[in-house]
């Protein structure tokens, strides 16, 4: 009986001990405090915002050329190289015309010789005029026949006729001279414009073809101005006008960004995907751009002042269908989880339709692991305009 008394008063006292340690922990896991959460955040400030349309599109040459032979020939002289700079009338070939200067030399020998003909037949005439004058005084004098004096006659059409003949042939002459000079002018090949030489197909001692049948033997490229094509969805297609500007980056470019004004818009939206070709033209001086390069841009349809804007990052859960997302806004220490509505995405910037008001400060970075009521310490970013 003693032994069992005992029992139990040490059961007793293990379990106030036990009761007693169990409401110290507890205390002490109450007095532990979640340390503030360090953020990065900013003002919320409206700015003016230019509303656009999203594009991609590939850069090309406005004005190239492909250069082909005008006559065949045996190619005497190359006188240019590949990616020079050339202007237009440049020689850039020679074919050997050897044959063609000899047909010229022949013609220009031909007319001499039907010039000198024509003076021949012209001297004829002259005669033939004075034979009928003295032949018609001696008709009167009764000392020259009738026929005598049609003979005469005769003579001095058939001397004008001559001379018509000899004029035709001295015509044929010049043209046929004429003819072989151009014919001798193909043989010197020249740029048709300004521009770099981005093809060379051309050695001495081919065998050049006429334009017909011959592939370009170079192709000059003008990348002072450019086309670049783009094609817009339909249900954007309405807001596209010409002379709106086309804002544009390229990956060989990074950092900077490139303008050009939409010239030209298609007629007619693509049977196959709906979509309508637009095409802008992009002055490039310095010639920094160069022609097949891919830009990532937008058309500017039109700006806005006062609009409040976030960056995409800034807001969580964000759906473009919907338009609806989350942020935390910073208040008194803590922040507060707020939903908001969004209007037009421009690049990474979000406009804020309601959720946010102008002034409030919001968190733009160190916002993953954040709670709604959660402490923070505050470190200031510069403005996001």
């Amino acid at each position: 009986m003693k032994s069992m008394v005992i029992i139990i008063f040490w059961v007793t006292m293990l379990s106030s001990l036990y009761a007693c340690g169990k409401n110290d922990a507890r205390k002490n896991a109450d007095q532990v405090v979640k340390p503030p959460v360090a953020v990065e955040v900013c003002s919320a400030v409206r700015s003016g915002v230019s509303d656009g349309i999203e594009v991609t599109g590939s850069l090309e040459p406005k004005f190239s050329v492909d250069v082909k032979t005008q006559i065949p020939g045996l190619v005497k002289q190359v006188m240019v190289s590949e990616w020079v700079h050339v202007t237009k009338g440049q020689p850039l070939v020679r074919i050997d015309v050897a044959e063609t200067e000899a047909q010229v030399k022949r013609a220009e020998a031909g007319i001499i010789s039907t010039k000198a003909n024509l003076v021949q037949t012209q001297v004829a005439a002259n005669r033939a005029d004075r034979e009928l004058s003295r032949l018609i005084k001696l008709k009167e004098s009764g000392l020259a026949t009738e026929q005598a004096l049609d003979d005469a006659r005769s003579e001095v059409e058939a001397a004008k006729a001559r001379i018509g003949v000899a004029a035709a042939q001295i015509h044929v002459a010049e043209e046929e001279a004429r003819q072989g000079v151009a014919r001798q002018t193909k043989g010197m090949v020249v740029a048709p414009i300004d521009g770099i030489v981005a093809l060379r197909d051309v050695n001495v001692g081919d065998l050049a073809s006429d334009a017909a049948a011959a592939k370009p033997i170079f192709r000059i490229v003008d990348n002072r101005l450019l086309n670049l094509t783009v094609t817009v969805s339909s249900a954007d297609s309405g807001r596209v006008k010409v002379g709106q500007s086309l804002e544009f980056t390229v990956d060989s470019q990074p950092g900077h960004t490139f303008s050009g004004k939409v010239m030209y818009i298609n007629p007619e939206l693509s049977s196959a995907d709906r979509s309508l070709k637009v095409i802008a033209e992009v002055r490039n001086v310095p010639e920094n751009l160069k022609g097949g390069l891919f830009a990532k841009g937008r058309i500017v349809t039109g700006t806005r002042p006062q609009v409040l804007q976030v960056p995409r990052s800034a807001v969580g859960a964000f759906d473009t269908v919907t338009k609806k997302g989350s942020m935390f806004v910073v208040e008194n220490g803590a922040v507060r989880k707020r939903e908001i509505v969004s209007g037009g995405v421009n690049g990474d910037k979000v406009e804020v339709v309601s959720g946010l008001k102008p002034g409030e400060q919001y968190v733009i970075r160190g916002g993953f692991n954040l709670k709604d009521g959660d402490k923070v310490a505050v470190a200031t970013a510069p403005l996001v305009k």
